[in-house]
C-alpha cells in the first residue's frame, strides 16, 4: 500500500533505462489515445531489451486467482512468421513484422470454474497489458484474433490443454494509419 509512512512510489518503479535504450514513458492518458493497429513494419527486429519489457509488462497483468493461467510463446524466425501469417488466414504483415507473440491460456492452471473462462480473461489481459507496452516503448502492433486455431497450435507445437487466444504482431511502424473511429458512448454504456 502507498501512503503515509510506506516506501516511495519510485521505489517500486522500475529503471526508465533498460541495457542498451532510453525510453521516455507516456503518461497513461496520453497512451491511450496513441495506440492504434498499425500492418506494415520496418525490417528491423525489436531489441532484446524491449522483448523483455514488453514480457515483464504481460506478466504483471492481474490474474483470476492469481493463478497466471497463460503462456506466451515468442515467434521471431521468419519461417515460423511465415507459418503465423498463414494460420491467420493469410494476413501477410503477421510475416513481415518481427516479432510476434502468441498468447495462449491454459485453464489447467485455473482451480475456478469455469476454468476457461478465467483463462481467457488472464490472457486477453496479459496481451492488453504487452499491447499498451509497445506504444510506451515506441513500438507498434496489431491484435490479431482471426485465425484458426487448429492451424496456429500445431505451428506451435503447443500441447493438448494450451489454446492459442491472440497473436500480436510488433515492430516498429512502417506506416501511420487513419485513426479508426469508436462509438459514443451511449451507444456502449449503460447506466443502472
Amino acid at each position: 500500500m502507498f501512503g503515509p509512512g510506506s516506501a516511495p512510489l519510485s521505489a517500486f518503479i522500475p529503471s526508465l533505462t533498460y541495457n542498451s535504450f532510453e525510453y521516455f514513458p507516456m503518461d497513461f492518458s496520453n497512451l491511450i489515445y496513441a495506440r492504434q493497429s498499425v500492418r506494415a513494419y520496418q525490417s528491423t527486429p525489436v531489441p532484446e531489451e524491449k522483448l523483455q519489457a514488453l514480457l515483464e509488462a504481460a506478466n504483471r497483468a492481474p490474474s483470476a486467482g492469481n493463478f497466471q493461467a497463460f503462456e506466451i510463446y515468442v515467434v521471431t524466425d521468419p519461417k515460423q512468421r511465415q507459418t503465423l501469417a498463414a494460420a491467420t488466414f493469410g494476413q501477410d504483415f503477421v510475416q513481415n513484422a518481427p516479432l510476434s507473440l502468441v498468447f495462449c491460456m491454459h485453464p489447467a492452471r485455473c482451480e475456478y470454474q469455469p476454468a476457461e473462462v478465467f483463462a481467457m480473461q488472464d490472457t486477453t489481459i496479459a496481451c492488453t497489458f504487452a499491447m499498451l507496452k509497445v506504444t510506451d516503448l515506441g513500438l507498434a502492433s496489431c491484435w490479431i484474433g482471426a485465425f484458426s486455431p487448429e492451424k496456429l497450435a500445431q505451428a506451435l507445437a503447443l500441447p493438448e490443454n494450451v489454446k492459442p487466444v491472440a497473436v500480436l504482431a510488433i515492430g516498429y511502424a512502417a506506416e501511420n494509419p487513419e485513426r479508426t473511429s469508436r462509438r459514443n458512448l451511449e451507444e456502449v454504456v449503460h447506466k443502472l
